[in-house]
């Protein structure tokens, strides 16, 4: 009966705790999640182990998705990506501080995906890549340094020989500019997520 769902009415309904909905989302993504998640922590383990994660988050804050945000799906990447680059940051201090390797953070998909979902994160990804190229020097270095790096703000900071104000400032800003750029380029196309 779930299966005829869309994403929107599954998240309605897992916000409501409903186990049928999350086990329904659970079935028609864990396969590419787990791709996802794999090509950036290459142990199939860690990988079962950030699927297991981001399902758990859907469920008990299920409130933090916003559909005017963006698709279900770009926001369960984006949390799925977070997850991985923590673990990988945990992984690295616990190698006595061996820096993450910011290949794995560049990682894509595997292109056995479904080409629906192949096509929709090279999308996003060549958007993104636009919405970068407007940011300063100085935003796109801390931004890089933090979401591509796996860096945190503080590390930036020291890193860079910068205030931490000043790296808490440049991210604000860029995520700002980014947000605007976004939701400009959804009105003129015309999309509602």
């Amino acid at each position: 009966m779930t299966e005829a769902l869309d994403d929107r009415e599954l998240m309605k309904r897992i916000g409501d705790k409903e186990p049928s909905a999350l086990e329904n989302l659970y079935d028609r993504y864990e396969k590419v999640i787990y791709s996802f998640a794999y090509r950036m922590v290459q142990d199939a383990m860690a990988a079962e182990e950030v699927v297991q994660e981001l399902f758990l988050r859907v469920w008990t804050h299920s409130e933090r998705y916003d559909e005017s945000q963006g698709k279900l799906t770009t926001w369960m990447f984006a949390l799925t990506r977070n997850i991985a680059v923590d673990m990988l940051r945990r992984k690295s201090v616990r190698d006595r501080g061996v820096p993450v390797e910011d290949a794995a953070l560049h990682a894509v998909a595997d292109e056995s995906l479904e080409p629906a979902v192949v096509v929709e994160m090279r999308t996003e990804g060549q958007r993104m890549r636009e919405v970068l190229a407007e940011l300063s020097r100085d935003q796109l270095q801390v931004i890089h340094s933090i979401y591509y790096g796996g860096m945190t703000q503080q590390e930036v900071a020291a890193r860079y020989n910068l205030p931490l104000g000043t790296v808490k400032s440049r991210v604000r800003l860029a995520l700002k500019q980014l947000k605007r750029h976004f939701k400009a380029q959804e009105r003129r196309e015309g999309y509602h997520g």
